[in-house]
């Protein structure tokens, strides 16, 4: 089994340049594009897009997916700003020569059941899958905390139910594991077969801090040893969050994120897991 590493280069720096240096340095072929220059990947302008592209292409830099902030909005919100914002992703992810388009499914309320915006739900990731197949996309839902799809039962039950090649996984232990679940023992089960992308980062169940892959109890050593007997080649994508963890995103730092990779390929090491 061979992975090909990313990660979210803006936990890195805001400025493209300094990204580039510290995956460079790290041997990361790869990046997950979140935002730049302090700019949403949403909100890039064309003339921003061509900057970023042409250091990418300096770089020898391939783009593994678009860490979009699609679905991000609270359920009850007009969906049609963000099915233009879906068409506009897909836009950018067409020039940067990447498929694969990271998702959620929507805030909901604390303590509002989450059984009764089930169908809402369904609807609404169905309106996203359509965009997508028109445009040969694969949408990767995280598990989130605070989304409808928060917990792997759900994540599973949505992706199901919505029924669309278009429609995916993407696996993420810190969040399973600050919503109170093991992640490999009750998450990977359920979201195997829809798995597409791997994100990278764990936690500590007592507390919830995000800590470097393989020093929390997120599990990661079992999930990376479980894909690499299932045959699992794809993307494995550092999300640090080491410095900061917030809702719309994290924050690592150069140093941050060199001990983050330099875990991760530990663990790749210690397992037999080639990566390039």
């Amino acid at each position: 089994m061979t992975v090909i590493l990313s990660g979210f280069a803006d936990e890195i720096s805001p400025d493209p340049a300094e990204q580039l240096a510290v995956l460079a340095a790290e041997s990361i072929s790869h990046l997950e594009l979140r935002s730049a220059w302090s700019t949403s990947v949403a909100d890039l302008s064309d003339a921003e897009l061509g900057r970023f592209r042409r250091a990418l292409d300096d770089a020898g830099v391939r783009v593994s997916a678009i860490g979009s902030p699609i679905g991000k909005i609270p359920v009850e919100a007009p969906l049609g700003p963000e099915l233009e914002r879906m068409r506009r992703i897909a836009d950018l992810a067409g020039e940067l020569g990447t498929r694969i388009v990271r998702v959620f499914s929507f805030f909901l309320q604390k303590e509002e059941p989450h059984e009764r915006h089930r169908e809402q739900v369904i609807d609404r990731m169905r309106a996203l899958a359509s965009i997508a197949e028109e445009r040969g996309l694969v949408l990767a839902h995280e598990n989130e905390k605070e989304i409808y799809g928060d917990r792997p039962e759900r994540c599973a039950d949505l992706i199901a139910a919505v029924g669309s090649p278009a429609l995916r996984a993407t696996f993420d232990a810190a969040n399973f594991v600050q919503c109170g679940v093991r992640p490999h023992d009750e998450a990977y089960p359920l979201l195997r077969p829809y798995l597409v992308y791997l994100q990278v980062k764990d936690a500590l169940a007592a507390t919830g801090e995000v800590v470097p892959a393989g020093q929390g109890d997120g599990q990661v050593r079992e999930t990376l040893a479980a894909l690499r007997d299932s045959g699992f080649e794809g993307f494995v994508s550092l999300e640090p969050h080491l410095a900061l963890a917030e809702r719309y995103g994290g924050f690592s730092g150069p140093e941050g994120f060199a001990v983050a990779a330099r875990a991760l390929k530990s663990l790749l090491a210690e397992l037999s897991i080639g990566w390039r």
